[in-house]
């Protein structure tokens, strides 16, 4: 049996008290795409109900990004990058560690009671960056490597298609599924017998205008990831 983990590392841009006073003049910067994920909170609520488990952060990724590994530039923004080595060391403690390590902890447990999972982590993206506007909808992130995930994001491509031909729905893009992630984290940790790591990215213009669409969307992903699930969930599938 499949088990499906949610999680969505950029569903909010809430400050911790302690740290307002890096961000008092630069709220219009954490309301921006720089702060959060714009609409992901929406579609991971959307989704929640499928999940076995799910794990959703608010706390913006300008204090700490949750899908970077430790070693990674970006792990600090430029509000937290030059913080006294003690006081990162206690915004990975309070913030970074809690949420990975009782996401890679579910997993473990899962693996180690016989399931395979699937790790969906639910992110958006703006529709321009420095720009260049961004030619997708939706984006399924996976590595090309472990045929389980390819498999699920084609079968998954397939059904939102289906459902409506006009959406545009690419692989891999706009990142790499292969880039620094929690999933490629975790795929260090698992082989894909035991894990799936796949990345749903949408495009932020949807969150951001009409709201009408937006929810059917919304809809549209959560049928279409229903539909895919159903033949994992009703057998052992490899």
């Amino acid at each position: 049996m499949l088990i499906l983990v949610l999680t969505c590392e950029h569903g909010g841009n809430t400050v911790p008290a302690v740290y307002t006073h890096l961000f008092e003049t630069h709220q219009q910067l954490l309301a921006s795409h720089e702060g959060y994920d714009i609409g992901a909170k929406e579609l991971f609520l959307e989704l929640e109900d499928l999940a076995q488990k799910s794990f959703c952060a608010d706390t913006t990724r300008l204090l700490v990004e949750l899908n970077r590994s430790l070693h990674h530039k970006q792990l600090f923004s430029a509000f937290t990058r030059q913080l006294p080595e003690e006081e990162k060391q206690q915004i990975l403690r309070e913030h970074y560690r809690p949420y990975r390590e009782r996401v890679e902890s579910l997993v473990h447990d899962f693996i180690m009671a016989g399931r395979q999972v699937l790790h969906l982590a639910v992110h958006t993206f703006t529709p321009v960056l420095h720009g260049e506007e961004r030619q997708c909808d939706i984006g399924l992130l996976y590595d090309p490597g472990r045929s389980s995930e390819q498999n699920f994001c084609r079968h998954w491509k397939r059904q939102l298609q289906q459902l409506d031909p006009s959406v545009l729905v690419r692989y891999n893009y706009p990142y790499l599924g292969i880039s620094d992630g929690f999933p490629t984290y975790l795929r260090r940790k698992f082989n894909e017998r035991q894990y799936m790591g796949i990345e749903l990215e949408v495009n932020q213009k949807f969150a951001t205008g009409d709201q009408q669409q937006w929810r059917r969307l919304r809809h549209l992903i959560r049928q279409s990831l229903q539909h895919t699930l159903q033949p994992y969930r009703n057998t052992d599938v490899e």
